[in-house]
């Protein structure tokens, strides 16, 4: 079975492994595709929080079951899945509150587990949504997209509320789409005028404001001076995320979906006076995978121009570090099997 594994930081190699055993309660899934996301980029470059090496990346997958254990209901050999990667314990503070996506003991495929840049995986069969009415890269795009729909779930957005998304990545269009999908009036705010653009093209977001020194005055006068009610950064940046404090509402919440390996800071004085709210959000349920997969069949996310780069297995070791390239234009790299 081949496998790309990364060894260590700026060190991808193809190597052959072995065809996992399948056990009870089991599934093997044959993979058909991967996302690339910010993760797997961090990995690689060395700057990813919870991570060891080596490391097999990949965790927004899509395949086909190959075979199934014994005590598997629901499922069967044949079927398009979408992979949850998400191992919760099922039994911490935060399973036993429903909140499996920040399980003490959480085990997410490609971080703290191998993951699926590789032919074939076996997973615990609970971890897989059948994905039958979507397409391979659809069921593979339903974890960065659920991560969207989970910070969005989690902020209390209403119809009517002003959201502002800070960063035009993956994770950051994701959310912008699902807080369209719940009424929410969308401003989007990122560096490149290219992504901005594309935010309204494709997330159909109300309004575009380029990050810089100018940025709250722009903000001032889309909201009459109020400002958004939620923010969401999605950056990953501890400049942008120290900053977003200042885009918040009086009364509003500020949601950091982007993590980043380093401290965060805010002036207390203006955080008690605007009663702000400040939320972490991280991974997703699968009540947030089927949200996406309810959007995304009825055709509201156009997943074929969110992915923007493909690459056969074969070859992605060649243009991975291209990905990585601001002017290379990557919004979505997708691995092919």
């Amino acid at each position: 079975m081949r496998q790309i594994v990364c060894e260590a930081p700026d060190k991808l190699v193809l190597t052959e492994g072995v065809i996992p055993p399948c056990g009870e309660g089991e599934a093997r899934v044959r993979i058909r595709r991967v996302g690339i996301c910010g993760t797997d980029l961090h990995a690689y470059k060395g700057n990813q929080p919870f991570f060891s090496y080596p490391r097999i990346l990949g965790h927004e997958l899509s395949g086909e079951i190959e075979q199934l254990g014994s005590d598997v209901q629901g499922l069967a050999v044949g079927d398009r899945v979408s992979v949850v990667p998400y191992l919760a314990c099922g039994s911490c503070i935060a399973c036993r509150k429903g909140k499996s996506n920040c399980c003490v003991s959480m085990q997410v495929l490609g971080v703290h587990l191998d993951g699926g840049l590789r032919e074939s995986i076996v997973v615990p069969a609970s971890q897989l949504l059948p994905a039958s009415d979507l397409t391979w890269d659809q069921a593979a795009m339903l974890e960065p997209l659920g991560i969207g729909a989970h910070a969005v779930r989690r902020s209390g957005l209403e119809a009517g509320d002003t959201a502002l998304v800070i960063g035009a990545g993956p994770i950051g269009l994701g959310v912008m789409a699902m807080a369209r999908e719940r009424g929410a009036r969308v401003i989007a705010m990122d560096l490149q005028a290219e992504r901005l653009r594309f935010c309204q093209s494709w997330a159909g977001v109300e309004a575009t404001v380029a990050a810089g020194p100018d940025a709250a005055g722009e903000l001032q006068a889309l909201t009459g001076d109020a400002y958004p009610d939620v923010v969401f950064d999605a950056t990953g940046h501890a400049g942008s995320m120290n900053g977003a404090f200042a885009y918040t509402s009086h009364g509003g919440t500020l949601v950091y979906v982007g993590l980043v390996k380093a401290d965060i800071s805010f002036h207390d004085p203006e955080f008690h006076k605007r009663e702000l709210t400040l939320m972490g959000s991280r991974n997703a349920t699968r009540e947030d995978f089927e949200a996406v997969r309810r959007v995304i069949a009825k055709g509201d996310i156009d997943i074929e121009r969110y992915i923007t780069h493909r690459a056969d297995f074969g070859g992605m070791i060649d243009v991975f570090e291209d990905w990585l390239l601001p002017e290379s234009g990557v919004i979505k790299a997708v691995v092919e099997l």
